[in-house]
């Protein structure tokens, strides 16, 4: 089923707060081009038109990335079908942004965190830009203060940095980018591991309390549970996607 183009046309406040949401890099919005600080232009809407579900996610640019709205806080209902708010990612943006880890541009700005000093203090490698690290120490130490019953949602971490693609597709994973975490694996559920195929998930899973996904939020990182292709472990920082 293919999306009316129209659906995709972005208000000008959501171009404003991506350039908001990363000020290190990005300058302004000029007509159909996002300007850097640099004075590189990258175009907004690629022209292609009206892109199914997949092909979306597979040659994104930088207006499908709001195509679908993230909504912070506790959700009414299950995420609808195809409903993905943030699987949209323009590679070309975050390989400039963050560095290309295929070509070795990301390790160099690695630095580590250590995940949860009082309840496992273990080391975590991720992206010091636009001042990722620190969010996601910020994020451990509020964790960190949580009741022991939330422990077993939250270590031993199942991994940050990660030089690899998405599952199923060529296209790197956001952990390839140092801005992501993925938390206990033994309570998390991914729509793969539970037979799913893209645009036919099986019945939506989740356990990871609210409480969490609060706090992360709160520092601008979206919840992989606020997918219709569920992945209850991940989180990604993402403050355009976030911010008011």
């Amino acid at each position: 089923m293919l999306i009316a183009a129209s659906a995709f046309a972005q208000p000008a406040n959501d171009l404003s707060r991506l350039v908001a949401a990363y000020p290190d890099f990005l300058e302004r919005i000029d007509g159909n081009f996002l300007v850097w600080k640099d004075g590189t232009r990258m175009a907004i809407d690629d022209g292609k038109g009206a892109k199914d579900h997949e092909n979306r996610l597979a040659t994104s640019d930088i207006e499908d990335m709001f195509a679908q709205p993230y909504v912070a806080g506790k959700p009414a209902s299950h995420p609808a079908r195809n409903e993905d708010p943030g699987r949209a990612r323009n590679a070309a943006l975050f390989d400039k942004m963050y560095g290309n880890c295929k070509a070795g541009g990301v390790a160099g700005n690695l630095v580590d965190i250590v995940w949860l000093p009082k309840k496992w203090g273990k080391p975590l490698k991720v992206s010091r830009i636009n001042g990722v690290a620190e969010k996601l120490k910020a994020i451990s130490a509020e964790l960190d203060a949580l009741p022991a019953s939330f422990d077993v949602y939250l270590k031993p971490s199942a991994g940050t940095y990660n030089c690899r693609a998405i599952a199923g597709t060529s296209r790197v994973s956001a952990h390839g980018h140092g801005i992501a975490v993925d938390i206990a694996i033994g309570r998390a559920h991914y729509w793969q591991w539970d037979g799913g195929k893209p645009g036919a998930v099986k019945a939506y899973r989740n356990a990871i309390p609210y409480e969490i996904v609060e706090v992360f939020e709160r520092h601008g990182f979206i919840w992989g549970g606020k997918w219709y292709h569920y992945d209850t472990m991940h989180f990604e920082y993402r403050p355009e996607l976030l911010a008011k």
